[in-house]
C-alpha cells in the first residue's frame, strides 16, 4: 500500500514535476465568455497569458466539480493505495469542498485525508513537493502528513501585482482592499496569513518592488526550497531568481510561470517569491 499525493492546477508544478513525483493534478477551469478552458489541460500559461491581453473580457475560474476528484481518487484507492489531497486554501477557492464532497461520497472515505494548504501558487506547489518526496521515499500517510502539516507552517509568500484590479474583480482580493482608492503609480505588496490575501506595503516603482521581493527573501538566514514565480515577466524573474539562488546555494530552487487561473485573478506583470525556512 502507497501514500499518493493529489493536488490542483493552482499549485502552478511544472508537469514533469509533478509526474516524477506521481503526483495527480485536478485542473479547475477558465472561462473566456462562452469557452472553457482546463487550467493547464486545454490551456498553458503562455497562450492563456496572449489571450487575455487580446480578449475584450476578462475571464473567470471555477473550481473541478466532486466528480473529477471522485475519478481520481478512486482511481487511486482501487490499487489498493492511500490519498493525501492537498489544496489551495479554502478562502480563495471553493476547490477543496469540492475535494471533501468527492471524499464523503467514497466508498471507503477513510482511505482519503483532505488538507487546506492554505496557500496557492507554488507556495502551495512546494508543500505539495514536500507531501510527495515523503511518499515517496515510502512514508506512512501519519509521517505524509506530518511532513505536508511541517511545510504548511514553515511557508512563506510575498508578492506585488501590477494592478489590484484582477483579484478585486475576482473577489479574491480579501484584506488586502484596504489597499483601494489612492493605489495611483503605486505597486501593491501582498502576501497570504491564514489562507487569505493581505496588504503589506505600498511601493512607487516596480523597480523598488523588485528590490523588496530581494530584500525580503535576503531576511531569512536559511532555506530549503523557494521559486520565484512571475506573470508574464521571466526577465524580472529570472534576475531575481539568480540573486537568491546566490544567497541559498544549498536550497531547491524553482522558477516558474503562474498558470491560467493564478493569472486570472494576479493578472500580468506579478512578481513573488515562495519560500521555505528552515
Amino acid at each position: 500500500m502507497a501514500v499518493r499525493i493529489v493536488t490542483d492546477s493552482t499549485a502552478d508544478l511544472a508537469p514533469e514535476l509533478a509526474g516524477e513525483l506521481g503526483i495527480k493534478v485536478v485542473p479547475l477551469s477558465v472561462i473566456f465568455g462562452q469557452e472553457t478552458y482546463l487550467d493547464g489541460v486545454d490551456l498553458d500559461a503562455t497562450a492563456f497569458f496572449r489571450k487575455l491581453a487580446a480578449s475584450p473580457v476578462l475571464p473567470r475560474t471555477t473550481q473541478p466539480s466532486p466528480a473529477a476528484f471522485s475519478q481520481v481518487y478512486r482511481e487511486l484507492t482501487d490499487q489498493g493505495d492511500e490519498v493525501v489531497s492537498i489544496h489551495i486554501s479554502g478562502k480563495l477557492s471553493g476547490t477543496l469542498n469540492s475535494a471533501l464532497i468527492a471524499r464523503q461520497e467514497m466508498g471507503d472515505p477513510e482511505a482519503i485525508t483532505i488538507v487546506d494548504s492554505r496557500w496557492t501558487t507554488m507556495s502551495q506547489g512546494i508543500v505539495v513537493l514536500h507531501a510527495a518526496r515523503a511518499a515517496q521515499r515510502g512514508a506512512s500517510r501519519a509521517e505524509v502528513l506530518q511532513a505536508t502539516d511541517e511545510a504548511i507552517q514553515h511557508m512563506n509568500l510575498f508578492l506585488f501585482c501590477g494592478t489590484l484590479e484582477y483579484l478585486q474583480r475576482g473577489g479574491r482580493i480579501g484584506k488586502a482592499a484596504a489597499f483601494l482608492g489612492g493605489l495611483l503609480n503605486v505597486m501593491p505588496m501582498i502576501t497570504l496569513q491564514q489562507g487569505e490575501v493581505h496588504p503589506v506595503e505600498r511601493v512607487r516603482t516596480r523597480r523598488r518592488a523588485l528590490e523588496r521581493l530581494g530584500e525580503w527573501a535576503q531576511g531569512f538566514q536559511t532555506a530549503r526550497e523557494f521559486c520565484v514565480l512571475h506573470s508574464a515577466s521571466p526577465q524580472d524573474a529570472e534576475a531575481l531568481h539568480a540573486q537568491l539562488s546566490q544567497r541559498f546555494p544549498g536550497a531547491t530552487a524553482h522558477m516558474a510561470q503562474v498558470g491560467p487561473v493564478i493569472g486570472t485573478h494576479v493578472g500580468p506583470g506579478a512578481v513573488g517569491v515562495a519560500l521555505l525556512a528552515s
